[in-house]
């Protein structure tokens, strides 16, 4: 077994930025990569079991019935960047099917990062794994040491580029092809635009786990900064807008409430709500002038009810 971890702990630090600077904002709102402390990866993984929420078994779909088609599209790949790879679980085909001599992971939520990681490079004895707890959106460059000489393939799954407005979606573009190098490629999944209705229940599950995902964000800052947050002044409050093209999640006060976070105290009006995650969905012509602009050329392209996986090189 061939595995290194390393970790970043800037992250802490900028966790209280964050939320403070998000919290003295109008509209108030917080990066939702915050939404991934234990709790919140295994509300998640939840999430993607519920009925309502056909995202993951979607894609898995697609992947496994154009895998072939994929890794032929490919061919020689040596080494594999994941970032926000969570447990390492989407990037298994890739490896089965490509056999990389390196793969690199990434993602802020570091004790599972390296467990899966570990996993991994267990059962996979033949592959350099190396896991980065790290936050890739602030410290991408600090991965430089660990990444071996290009090209590199990139490997965005799911939906996580539509957690991004437009022009920060093209600037994580950007950077990852800084990071895949000359000859790099990218590959990477994207939702789809696709029935409102379908939209909102998607983020509105019945069994109520999507609400618990978005209070868990508060739980967390009542931890780790010394917040008072009361969840039961808070609702869960998510909807599609059409004309931004994108699922808003937030958390409604429900009474005028005064909350301390860090020290410092902040007013919520009743009705005011904490915006705590964007979801874009896009049309592949939209996705391509995107990635268009951060350098990328599309290559191939695979859709299987609402999701979409490109190849870009």
């Amino acid at each position: 077994m061939r595995f290194s971890f390393q970790d970043f702990p800037a992250a802490q630090d900028r966790l209280r930025a964050d939320v403070l600077a998000g919290l003295a904002t109008r509209p108030k709102s917080i990066p939702p990569k915050y939404f991934y402390d234990a709790a919140g990866c295994h509300l998640f993984e939840t999430i993607c079991t519920q009925p309502e929420y056909a995202l993951c078994r979607t894609e898995q779909a697609l992947m496994a019935s154009h895998l072939p088609e994929i890794a032929t599209a490919l061919g020689k790949v040596e080494s594999i960047v994941e970032p926000g790879a969570g447990d390492c679980t989407k990037v298994r085909r890739l490896l089965d099917a490509l056999r990389p001599n390196r793969l690199v992971v990434m993602d802020i939520a570091g004790a599972p990062l390296a467990a899966s990681a570990q996993a991994v490079a267990h059962d996979y004895p033949d592959i350099d794994v190396s896991a980065l707890a790290m936050d890739f959106l602030g410290e991408l460059d600090a991965a430089d040491p660990w990444l071996a000489a290009g090209p590199h393939l990139v490997y965005y799954p799911g939906s996580s580029i539509g957690n991004f407005p437009p022009a920060a979606a093209t600037a994580l573009l950007a950077r990852f092809r800084r990071l895949a190098g000359a000859d790099g490629r990218l590959l990477i999944g994207f939702d789809l635009k696709k029935d409102p209705q379908r939209l909102h229940a998607a983020y509105n599950d019945a069994a109520g786990v999507t609400a618990a995902f978005n209070l868990n964000l508060l739980a967390r800052i009542n931890r780790e900064l010394a917040a008072d947050f009361d969840l039961a002044r808070f609702r869960h409050y998510a909807f599609y807008n059409p004309l931004e093209g994108r699922v808003e999640m937030h958390l409604a006060s429900l009474t005028e409430q005064t909350v301390n976070v860090a020290g410092q105290r902040f007013r919520f009006d009743c009705g005011e709500t904490l915006l705590t995650e964007y979801s874009y969905k896009f049309v592949p012509r939209e996705f391509d002038a995107l990635a268009q602009a951060a350098g990328w050329q599309p290559k191939a392209g695979w859709q299987h009810d609402g999701f979409a996986v490109r190849l870009y090189e």
